[in-house]
């Protein structure tokens, strides 16, 4: 059986939406004040995703050494924790809604290949997380994954489909293991 494959046609074609100026820019301001841990100001961050197109909400918190492939594909809701080391590899449009926290290392993954066809083909598929979701640490979204309200997805995890609200899914890929109940008292 002969497994070689011709990778002359594979495709990469993806929509950037910004010039090659703006892409530049982007990509030294991303070395220097996000992935560089030794910038640990919150406010610099989200005054710098602001100014590349990004739609960011009040009271966002983000951490060191956090990676945002394009902020113009980026919307940010209130009182978002995007924690150390968070991978936001948006090459899709990428919503996070009011009260989400990403926890360290957690990754957001908009692009995936075609693995069956020859040419590899690029897939780009955006990530809704809807409020209150809670993604935790070295957990991952993967394309075209919507995170309804409250839902969560467990420490190393990976969602590859849906969650339902109020959800608590473990695994990969992630399977509901029950439901979020939250107490209104402190």
């Amino acid at each position: 059986m002969n497994n070689k494959v011709d990778n002359s046609q594979y495709k990469t074609t993806i929509v950037i939406g910004a010039s090659k100026l703006k892409q530049v820019l982007w990509y030294f301001t991303n070395v220097l004040f996000f992935i560089n841990p030794l910038n640990p100001f919150s406010s610099l961050k989200v005054f710098l995703l602001r100014i590349f197109g990004a739609k960011v909400g009040k009271g966002v918190n983000i951490k060191p050494a956090v990676n945002v492939k394009f902020p113009w594909k980026l919307i940010v809701g209130d009182y978002v924790w995007i924690g150390e080391k968070v991978w936001i590899d948006n090459l899709g449009e990428t919503v996070i809604g009011d009260h989400v926290c990403l926890s360290q290392g957690a990754m957001l993954l908009c692009g995936s290949h075609n693995y069956k066809a020859v040419t590899f083909d690029l897939i780009i598929e955006e990530i809704i997380l809807e409020e209150g979701v809670w993604i935790s640490a070295n957990a991952i979204v993967t394309g075209g994954v919507r995170c309804r309200s409250h839902s969560v997805l467990t420490a190393n995890s990976v969602a590859t489909g849906d969650l339902e609200a109020y959800g608590i899914y473990q695994g990969n890929p992630a399977i509901k293991i029950r439901e979020r109940v939250i107490n209104s008292q402190r």
